[in-house]
């Protein structure tokens, strides 16, 4: 009877948790590279302030008395006037909010799914963000910038910061403090990386008089898609017991 149920059921799918059961003898420092690839990209949010600068001269000339004097309400939606450092800092909020609620919501599924599932979401987050985030800085909407790099791009860092943590600490039981340890390390060093990054991509695209904020956004997030898919696809975890 178990045997036609199974095959009723069929074989678990690609992203499926029993699909990545280790087999036997399988090594277990193989697991942190996934993690750090997943942790490298999406800790990249502690660097976004290097497009801030960029961001605040996108339109050429002096601000008007009005772009000087409007709200918040007023920024989210103008096209005439640049962006200050205080409006595009909200990005950071939410990046921070939804990644604490997104790990709070989704971090039972993330236990029943297994860590593949959540990291092929989170990928999809992260980088669709930053694609819709490009959007913004094309059209000059703040409002996608914050739709895109804040809310989705957030909930992608939720989903992706707590699918190495939880997989790493199940490998290294024996090491629970070295094992949030390696994740966390990945997470800081996100911007050690993408910051520089982003500036050279930035000077090269900048060449043709554009800011080059947008290009190198969606550079990025062609850049980030990959190492996260690499990272998901990656994932192992132990049989029970």
């Amino acid at each position: 009877m178990t045997a036609i149920t199974e095959g009723m059921a069929g074989s678990p799918g690609l992203l499926d948790r029993e699909r990545i059961i280790a087999k036997p003898g399988f090594n277990r420092w193989l697991v942190p590279p996934a993690a750090l690839a997943i942790h490298l990209c999406i800790g990249m949010a502690y660097g976004f302030s290097v497009f801030w600068l960029p961001l605040t001269n996108a339109i050429p000339g002096e601000a008007s008395e009005a772009c000087k004097a409007m709200g918040l309400g007023t920024a989210l939606f103008t096209t005439e006037c640049n962006w200050r450092i205080a409006d595009l800092g909200w990005i950071y909020t939410l990046f921070f909010a939804l990644l604490g609620c997104s790990a709070a919501i989704w971090g039972g599924w993330l236990e029943r799914g297994g860590p593949r599932k959540a990291g092929f979401v989170s990928a999809l987050c992260w980088s669709g963000g930053i694609a819709v985030a490009t959007m913004g800085v094309m059209t000059h909407q703040l409002w996608l910038m914050w739709l895109g790099a804040g809310v989705i791009g957030g909930i992608g860092q939720g989903l992706g910061y707590i699918s190495p943590v939880s997989t790493l600490i199940k490998w290294f039981p024996d090491w629970r403090g070295m094992a949030t340890g390696m994740a966390i390390m990945g997470f800081g060093g996100g911007a050690m990386v993408g910051s520089p990054l982003a500036q050279k991509l930035m000077e090269h695209f900048s060449a043709d008089g554009s800011i080059g904020v947008w290009q190198t956004f969606l550079t990025m997030a062609a850049i980030y898609l990959v190492f996260m898919m690499g990272g998901a696809f990656g994932y192992r975890i132990p049989p029970a017991g």
